[in-house]
């Protein structure tokens, strides 16, 4: 293992109405709270317009999770404004080209300058992160974006080496917290960056790391922007350069829906990191209403956590499944994948031994993807400290894995990587930080998971 330390940044979360001129179409009209049957530890989760936050006060008031008990009400887009710590500093990555070319020009800047910029922070090899390497920019306007502008919003802590290659980055943000970013390098050219959206997670997948820890906070769109960038400049001269990007680190992705589709808009620019959308896959774990305006607005990939075939299971391993059950996650995909032309979504399917890998199961999810234009992903699970399930023998992943393609399914094993040093899928988050319950495990799984709860 290797490790590296940085110092902090100094950036924050506020709101900033002043800019609202300039960014309206990202503020949301206020919600009323008399109209909604929402427990009032779900209120983190609703949309939040011009939402002032101090520095140490960018998180929810308490660490939130589903249990056994949560009536799901409602899952909020999570759109914050980013700047700085003093609110009078913008913070770039945060931006779209449209928004910071029209940025620029509040200022009196042509928008030439605005794309010289964009390609000097993504573009050129150059990924600047500050001021002084903008090379070719005028002195004047270098000057004015010292003054007004941040360049980052993530600080390095420290970089973790895996024995196959895979990096673990872990990252300071401004309020002190920290996110982590893997590199998965491969030796057939493409390297993938799986990028973190949420400080833990609010879905309490059991058998997910992250999940057990409960949310803290929603990342911002320069907070997720960065970990790509970060990435390229740190690692694109030892591993080669990053041609896929994956939101499948720490938090649900649609969750954040608001700031994930925004960054995602950013990665993919033909000028800035220049990602194809097909190279850039959000995943979730099946929240309906996001993920229908996800593929709606956006060309990148999708894919969906899925992990079981009948509802009393998904219940109970992804409690999400207790507001949108199977056969509406699976419909809903049914009718917008027709607006898609050649468009495939992912199915993601983590084999837990004795409770999702039999032959009944193999059976079931042909059945629930049949009409749906897709691949599947079998994953081994990946132990850790926070989960009572084992992983599937790689024997019965393979017999799995042929009486689905037999059945006309197309279909991939993924190989763990990185999971010597807690970087594998499934894995991140703060050792030892388990804010969320283990559920009640049902009687006919308790003997595979050894329980006698």
């Amino acid at each position: 293992m290797r490790s590296m330390g940085l110092g902090a940044s100094g950036t924050a979360l506020l709101s900033r109405p002043s800019m609202a001129s300039l960014f309206s179409s990202a503020y949301q009209k206020p919600l009323s709270l008399t109209s909604l049957r929402t427990p009032l530890y779900l209120f983190s989760f609703l949309p939040r317009p011009h939402r002032t936050l101090s520095a140490p006060a960018a998180s929810f008031s308490s660490v939130t999770s589903l249990n056994d008990n949560d009536d799901i009400s409602d899952f909020g887009d999570g759109h914050w404004t980013t700047v700085s710590r003093n609110g009078s500093k913008l913070l770039l990555k945060g931006m779209t080209y449209a928004e910071l070319e029209k940025w620029v020009q509040s200022y009196g800047y042509r928008p030439g300058q605005a794309m010289m910029l964009w390609k000097r922070l993504y573009g050129n090899n150059i990924w600047a992160h500050h001021s002084d390497e903008l090379e070719g920019l005028n002195k004047d306007f270098k000057k004015m974006l010292s003054e007004n502008a941040e360049f980052r919003a993530l600080s390095l802590k420290e970089i973790h080496a895996a024995s196959d290659g895979t990096r673990k980055i872990l990252f300071t943000l401004d309020d002190g917290l920290v996110i982590e970013t893997v590199v998965i390098p491969c030796n057939r050219g493409r390297n993938t960056v799986c990028v973190s959206s949420q400080v833990g997670c609010a879905m309490n997948c059991q058998f997910c790391y992250t999940g057990r820890m409960g949310l803290t906070r929603h990342l911002t769109a320069a907070e997720i922007v960065e970990q790509a960038v970060f990435a390229q400049r740190l690692l694109t001269n030892e591993v080669g350069s990053i041609t896929n990007v994956v939101f499948m680190g720490m938090g649900e992705p649609l969750h954040n829906i608001d700031n994930v589709i925004k960054a995602a808009d950013i990665m993919v620019h033909e000028q800035g990191l220049h990602f194809s959308p097909r190279k850039v896959t959000v995943s979730t774990s099946g929240l309906v209403p996001q993920l229908r305006r996800f593929l709606n607005e956006s060309n990148c990939a999708l894919a969906v956590s899925l992990n079981a075939t009948t509802d009393e299971v998904r219940n109970w391993i992804m409690p999400i499944n207790r507001k949108y059950k199977l056969d509406l996650l699976l419909q809903t995909l049914r009718e917008e994948l027709c607006f898609k032309h050649n468009y495939k979504v992912l199915f993601e399917y983590v084999m837990l031994a004795g409770v999702n890998d039999s032959d009944e199961d193999a059976e079931r999810l042909i059945d629930l993807v049949k009409g749906i234009p897709c691949k599947i992903n079998l994953i081994s699970f990946n132990p850790h400290g926070g989960s009572l399930f084992r992983p599937t023998k790689e024997e019965r992943i393979i017999e799995f894995r042929n009486k689905l393609a037999e059945a006309g399914c197309t279909v991939f094993l993924r190989l763990s990587r990185g999971d010597d040093q807690m970087a594998a899928c499934g894995q991140l988050g703060k050792p030892g930080t388990f804010q969320a319950p283990l559920l009640r495990v049902p009687q006919q799984f308790q003997m595979a998971l050894g329980s006698s709860t």
